[in-house]
């Protein structure tokens, strides 16, 4: 897998505030940094330090108040909600600490239904669903349904959802948070292996043992991104 630039992403001067008036939080201020492409990357800090903000930017899923996001050598701070849904659907996989599967599909249900929103090929959807999921170790899980499956298996289900298409960028947002560490530590690997393949990854996490199985770490305080390793 290339891409056309160095750095999957860029990030120049962002800045983003909710609210208006004396209401008003920044929650990110003057963010500047570049992802290099085809490397595992964490984003650490405490609880309202700008992870998950910073995440949602990244993957087109808000927008800054101020600077601008550069995703594969494009900008797409500006873009209208439409281009950036297309490239969130398409060139973008996402993971969230809830897992979010539908209850009532099985786990290939599930991975099929989210590579009909990309548009991927009808004909080429069942093999790419199947794929996913034995890249992630659930080939014998296939036809369970959410409530059937343990943690880490809805965990690997929302990954195999989020890779079935083959996008250049994961982002995860705590993916390991609400598992055991064993359980964890399989999720990371996974992980690892993608990048290993090819693909980015870039995850928001509390958990020091993941620091180590990482290529590089940011932290986050306030707002500001003060060191990286």
């Amino acid at each position: 897998m290339t891409t056309a630039t160095a750095d999957i992403i860029q990030v120049i001067g962002v800045t983003r505030t909710f609210g208006k008036g004396n209401g008003a939080v920044t929650v990110l201020k003057g963010a500047t940094l570049a992802l290099p492409a085809g490397k595992f990357i964490a984003f650490r800090g405490r609880s309202g330090s700008g992870k998950t903000t910073l995440i949602n930017l990244l993957g087109a899923l808000d927008q800054p108040t101020e600077g601008s996001i550069r995703f594969d050598g494009r900008e797409i701070t500006n873009l209208p909600e439409w281009k950036r849904d297309e490239i969130r659907r398409q060139e973008i996989g996402l993971i969230f600490q809830s897992f979010a599967l539908v209850p009532l599909m099985t786990a290939l249900e599930n991975v099929e239904f989210m590579l009909r929103i990309a548009d991927y090929p009808a004909k080429l959807r069942r093999d790419a669903a199947l794929f996913a999921l034995e890249q992630v170790g659930l080939g014998t899980c296939l036809h369970h349904r959410p409530f059937e499956m343990s943690g880490g298996e809805q965990q690997r289900t929302a990954i195999a959802r989020a890779i079935a298409h083959k996008p250049k960028l994961i982002l995860a947002d705590e993916p390991t948070a609400e598992l055991d560490s064993r359980t964890g530590l399989t999720i990371i690997k996974i992980f690892r292996d993608l990048v290993q393949q090819g693909m980015s990854v870039v995850l928001t996490t509390h958990d020091p043992a993941i620091m180590d199985m990482v290529d590089q770490v940011y932290e986050l305080e306030d707002g500001h991104i003060v060191a990286a390793r």
